[in-house]
Parts: C-alpha cells; structure tokens; sequence
C-alpha cells in the first residue's frame, strides 16, 4: 500500500505518551462493562493473545515503529474521510462526519467506558471516536499471520465502517433489538453488525484503489487474510477451542471475506444489507 508521504487526517487524538496510567484505572466493572462492549463492536482477540504487552508503563518518546504506525493510521483515515464524503451523499443522500481516531497503549477511557488492549480496537458512538492500540498491528503479524499494510488498512476502516453504521442509525437499531433478544439471537444480530461492517470497509479499498492508486499488487491479498484472521472460528480454534457458531459475535472467516469482498466488487451501500439478507 502506498501511504508514505501522503495527506494525513487532523482528526487524530494520540495518547499513547499518556501509557496505561493516563487512562485510569478501569476496574472490575468498567472491564465487565468493555469485554461486553469491546465483544459487539470490536475485535475480540482476548481468547488468542491474552493479555498483550502493552508496554503500559512506558510514557515520553514514541519509537521509530511507533510514529510510523501513527502517520499511517492517519493517512488510512484521511482516505476514509474522503471516501465516505462521497459516497454518504451520493447513496444515501446524508453527510458524512467525520470521527476522531484515538491511539492509546495499553488501556483508554472512552464514552463507553474503559478499555484494555487485549479486547481489540473499537468504536464507541457515544463519542463517535474509533480507539486502536497500534501494537495491534504488531499482534496480527506476529500472532495472527496477518501482517502488512493493507490488512492494517482493513482494521481501521472496519471500525470505520461501524461509524457510517452509527450515521445511517443502524447501531442504535440494533441495540434497541439485542437488548429484548435472546443470547443466540443478540449474538446473530452482532454477527450481521460485524459483516456490514466488513462490508463497507470493502466499499473503502475499492475506492482507494480507484481514487488514490495507493493499492497495490497483493494488498486485497492481505485483506482478506486479515478477515479471515479476526474470524470467531479462526479465533476460537487458534484458542484451542471447539468453534461454537451459536457463540460467535463476528462471524466465521469464510462470511468475513465474503462481505468484504462483496463491498470491494459493487462499491454499494445496498449491497452491503446483511440484515436484509437475514431477513430482518
């Protein structure tokens, strides 16, 4: 992917300086209240890795790494703020606002309550801000095969698919539905949250590819490694666990590739219609 020396974005907030101790401390609650939150509109990566090495005590200068994934996260979503600019009128006849991208280390405090590492990045409507520990990044190369550019790409225009999402009024659709559904069913309506998500992050890289020219041979490739990676039964199986479908939040690696790669193929916003499909 090529990213370096492009426009970065100005809706970066990077506390990563602040360590785990700027976020304060979470608690028993506030880590119950995130593994629920982290489960539905992250990605869950606690049954893999564990708790990650956030290097939480660190604070004052980034490293070399550090910075870099900084200027890349930003440049990846100054693409999606032009993107979504575009296609939010053109298709659906709204505009776009634009989020704020949150970089912490270790743990943050958002809207939606305290956030460790380990649950992955997320995005919280309540302050319609996406939150990544970069280190993530470090983690899918190392720990989930899923390495390079574009599949980092992939991960932050995921959760910036859950922002259009929260734009059109689907997320506070869907809370309102889980909150008087079953387990099973709250978990099938996570499922279908996460795959539109997917979706429209495949809306995302065939812009960017026709837009900026800035995908390159092999980067789709690393997308879709990338999905397939933050699968439940990837997950669960790289856990050491029987995958359980009735328990899963995000979808199997098979239905995450599909939909991302139904976005890349019709750049469509009705495509993208799991809940439809679902028949809901």
């Amino acid at each position: 992917m090529e990213w370096r020396g492009r426009r970065g974005s100005r809706n970066v907030e990077d506390r990563r300086r602040m360590g785990a101790g700027g976020a304060g401390s979470i608690g028993i609650v506030g880590m119950l209240a995130v593994l629920a939150f982290g489960y539905f509109f992250g990605v869950d990566i606690s049954p893999l890795v564990g708790q990650m090495d956030s290097g939480s005590t660190q604070t004052g200068e980034l490293s070399e790494a550090d910075q870099q994934y900084g200027e890349f996260s930003s440049v990846v979503l100054a693409d999606t703020e032009e993107v979504w600019g575009q296609i939010l009128p053109e298709q659906a006849g709204r505009d776009y606002t634009v989020p704020t991208l949150v970089l912490f280390r270790g743990a943050v405090q958002s809207a939606c309550g305290g956030a460790s590492a380990a649950m992955g990045p997320f995005y919280c409507p309540g302050d319609q801000r996406l939150y990544l520990d970069t280190q993530f990044f470090d983690v899918m190369s190392q720990r989930m095969n899923a390495g390079g550019d574009f599949a980092a790409a992939y991960v932050i225009a995921h959760e910036v698919g859950h922002h259009v999402q929260n734009q059109l009024g689907i997320l506070g659709e869907v809370t309102k539905m889980r909150q008087r559904a079953s387990e099973a069913d709250s978990n099938a309506l996570s499922v279908l949250t996460e795959l539109q998500a997917d979706c429209f992050a495949g809306i995302w890289a065939r812009e960017a590819s026709e837009q900026f020219g800035s995908v390159q041979e092999g980067d789709l490739e690393e997308a879709q490694n990338a999905a397939r990676a933050v699968g439940d039964d990837v997950i669960q199986s790289s856990a050491g666990r029987t995958p359980m479908p009735d328990s899963f939040t995000h979808g199997s690696a098979e239905q995450r590739q599909e939909w991302l790669m139904r976005g890349f193929r019709t750049g469509q916003l009705d495509q993208c219609n799991s809940f439809g499909e679902a028949g809901l």
